[in-house]
């Protein structure tokens, strides 16, 4: 059977009281005096009452001392401490809640052990460089690809990141300088070693940290450059060929009929050789214009004017009333960026009269989109119909949508592709207003 605290608490004081009554009786009886019976009975119940309270209460203050170091030692981030649960009593359930919660943040503390164990493996086996400065410029963390580009492979932590870039190529401390993310190229034993620097500054412990990351491009991008020339030495020897091989067989054609004139003979095989030089002229002149396109020249215009201007020359409808401000872009070269989506929209097999243009302003910008019912694009060709020299026509040069995005990007826009839900294809550019404009200049 057992008892509550209060139970036993109360038990004792019966059985203290009794004690002391009978010790009390016993002397009366005895003595005859009241005085002294009551006075040897408090001589006895005192020392009693004390030996008896010290063993009740025992199991209990050394149970509470031992959460209380337990609680000590959690401060202390050990969380290792657990204690033997009494056999019985209220504090029963305390100590079963303090080892549960021991083992609790125990199993967090492992789990955020390993996590952290996992996360640092990676950022130092990452070729990506990688340095964290606080507010006072000290560097607080690196991984091993930083250590090796800044000191030699020695540990960076606790240095002033200022003091490193002293010793680092010119390149670098300009574009630890400069503002954004920046692309620059340092020198190394006759080599150019491309790099990209991106920087981000965030608030951790109520300080600014500023996060550099630096990652060599070098290898990656002379692969884009090899795959890019393998590119456009097969476009153009495909269409050298296309143009050649019949001018070479009509100039042998030529060559015979020299000997036995004959005027309509000698006609088509001159205005062949005319078409094919036209379509080489037109082909080489696509390459020059892509790779010499000028810096927008950008001016006031107003939407109204600028679209019923462009559907003098492009059929095509108004998707919704054109925005009642002026924009600020290259009406020109908007203009032929426009004119290429048009027509590329009826070479999809769009009918003019399901074509549609619309302008909002959308994003701080202005979002212009050309709408069409054509045969859409599969997502190959979505992949890649933004990519210089991808065509799927039989005689394209796969430059039309390039050069079109190299123009939104030039305003500071961007141009995306998507399939239409019940068919069709919708191009959709971005360009911002002049406010952004003035500031990115």
């Amino acid at each position: 059977m057992q008892f509550s605290l209060e139970g036993r608490f109360a038990l004792l004081f019966v059985v203290l009281a009794t004690a002391v009554l009978a010790a009390f009786t016993v002397m009366f009886m005895w003595l005859g005096s009241l005085w002294i019976a009551a006075g040897v009975a408090l001589l006895i119940g005192a020392p009693l009452s004390m030996f008896a309270a010290r063993l009740l209460t025992y199991p209990i203050t050394r149970t509470v001392q031992a959460i209380s170091d337990g609680i000590v030692s959690m401060r202390d981030r050990d969380f290792s401490v657990s204690i033997t649960p009494p056999a019985h009593g209220e504090l029963t359930d305390l100590v079963e809640s303090y080892n549960g919660l021991g083992a609790l943040l125990r199993s967090e503390r492992q789990g955020l052990y390993q996590r952290e164990l996992l996360l640092d493996t990676v950022i130092q086996a990452t070729p990506l460089s990688m340095v964290l400065t606080n507010a006072a410029d000290r560097v607080v963390y690196s991984n091993v690809a930083a250590r090796q580009t800044f000191l030699g492979g020695r540990k960076l932590e606790g240095l002033s990141f200022t003091e490193l870039l002293t010793s680092a190529p010119e390149p670098l401390r300009q574009a630890v300088a400069s503002e954004g993310d920046t692309l620059f190229t340092i020198d190394n034993d006759g080599e150019s070693e491309i790099y990209h620097l991106s920087k981000r500054g965030f608030l951790l412990n109520s300080q600014m940290h500023r996060l550099f990351l630096l990652k060599q491009l070098t290898r990656e991008l002379s692969r884009q450059e090899v795959e890019t020339w393998k590119k456009v030495i097969r476009v153009i020897a495909h269409e050298l060929n296309n143009s050649l091989a019949p001018i070479s067989s009509l100039a042998h054609s030529g060559r015979q009929l020299a000997v036995r004139p004959e005027p309509a003979q000698l006609e088509r095989v001159f205005r062949t050789i005319e078409e094919r030089a036209k379509h080489l002229h037109s082909f080489i002149d696509g390459y020059a214009r892509f790779a010499k396109l000028p810096r927008p020249r950008p001016e006031e215009v107003d939407w109204s004017a600028f679209l019923r201007s462009l559907q003098d020359t492009s059929h095509f409808r108004l998707g919704a009333p054109p925005p009642a401000r002026t924009a600020v872009f290259d009406p020109t070269q908007m203009e032929q960026v426009l004119i290429n989506l048009v027509k590329n929209a009826k070479e999809a097999g769009a009918p003019p009269e399901s074509i549609d243009v619309e302008v909002q302003e959308h994003a701080g910008g202005w979002r212009v989109q050309v709408l069409d019912r054509g045969t859409g694009m599969t997502d190959e060709v979505l992949r890649g119909a933004l990519l210089p020299f991808y065509s799927t026509k039989p005689s394209g040069a796969g430059l039309g949508l390039t050069i079109c995005r190299e123009v939104v990007e030039a305003h500071g826009g961007r141009l995306s592709l998507a399939n239409r839900p019940d068919g069709g294809l919708v191009v959709t550019l971005w360009i911002p207003t002049i406010e952004q404009t003035e500031g990115k200049d």
